[in-house]
């Protein structure tokens, strides 16, 4: 596997990316990046209150620049947002760039997941028709973009980890 120096975690919030995505990395000898929390980490500020400066438009605009910049790393496991796959150029770069794995989650599994975070898309009345439209919208650009998809519903994550290595052998990705 030692062909694979980029790999790009894509999904729902809630699906494990991060949680999944550490375990992947020390599995492989990578380096761990989690797209949000480096945003956070370079503005000194959470993604709830870039949301409430900037509104989602300035997010996206700062996160797909970090992901240009970020998707350019070898040796690296990146976690995206849930939205990152949103701007066509965003997609460019996670498909030319390295191995695309598309972990799923069930609504009622995402809910449970986020229930104690502040996150600025579930701020609604019904949070579960939110994750519901959400995912309407996104499954279709994280299946175009995977090269491996994980159903993260039943697992744990090093288990779940020890499985997208496995995949990511067999399909052969580069």
């Amino acid at each position: 596997m030692n062909h694979v120096d980029r790999i790009f975690l894509v999904g729902p919030m809630g699906a494990g990316k991060s949680t999944i995505g550490r375990r992947l990395a020390e599995r492989l000898g990578l380096s761990f990046i989690d797209l949000d929390q480096t945003i956070e980490t370079r503005t000194g500020v959470d993604i709830a209150r870039i949301f409430d400066i900037e509104g989602e438009t300035g997010f996206r605009r700062r996160e797909s620049a970090l992901l240009d910049e970020l998707t350019q790393l070898k040796g690296t496991v990146l976690a995206t947002g849930g939205g990152a796959i949103l701007d066509p150029k965003s997609q460019q770069h996670l498909s030319a760039r390295g191995v695309v794995v598309y972990l799923r989650a069930q609504v009622a599994t995402q809910l449970a997941r986020t229930r104690n975070s502040d996150r600025p898309l579930l701020r609604s009345d019904n949070p579960a028709n939110r994750l519901t439209e959400l995912i309407e919208i996104r499954d279709p650009i994280y299946t175009a973009l995977a090269d491996v998809e994980i159903d993260t519903e039943n697992g744990n994550p090093e288990r779940l980890a020890e499985q997208i290595a496995e995949r990511i052998q067999q399909s052969g990705a580069h």
